[in-house]
């Protein structure tokens, strides 16, 4: 967890936050093979952020938007009774972080957003949290 704190400097975005970084995603890759077999359920990775072009040197931006959560996608459900049988794909938005991690403001009011908006929303910290967040034994 003291490696949560450490930073290392990228030429074209200054200091970036290594540990935390490696941490989430191995986490993320954990959940994800957690989940993986799951035949309702799909979520992918939505890496945010920016790189410069190589031709340009101008910034593109990549991902969702910003604050929009690590992994996305969707978990089938039955709806209400004068739809019985019929299925449809709920949103997914899961947060990862480590266990010190804090969600930015753009962050929460993404998963704000979302789940007022019936997705399914929550901050995963391990593979136990994720199954919790969809409501999977």
């Amino acid at each position: 967890i003291a490696l949560c704190h450490r930073f290392v400097l990228y030429p074209c975005k200054g200091l970036y936050n290594w540990s935390v970084s490696n941490n989430e995603t191995k986490l993320q890759q954990e959940i994800r093979l957690a989940i993986g077999k799951i035949p309702t359920l799909r979520l992918f990775r939505n890496q945010v952020g920016q790189l410069p072009d190589p031709r340009t040197g101008r910034y593109v931006q990549f991902g969702l938007a910003k604050g929009s959560s690590d992994l996305i996608g969707f978990k089938k459900i039955k709806i209400t009774e004068d739809m019985i049988g019929q299925e449809i794909a709920q949103f997914v938005s899961i947060e990862v972080k480590c266990p010190k991690g804090r969600l930015t403001p753009q962050q929460n009011n993404w998963l704000n957003f979302i789940s007022k908006s019936g997705g399914i929303t929550g901050v995963a910290r391990s593979i136990k949290d994720v199954f919790n967040i969809l409501s999977l034994s």
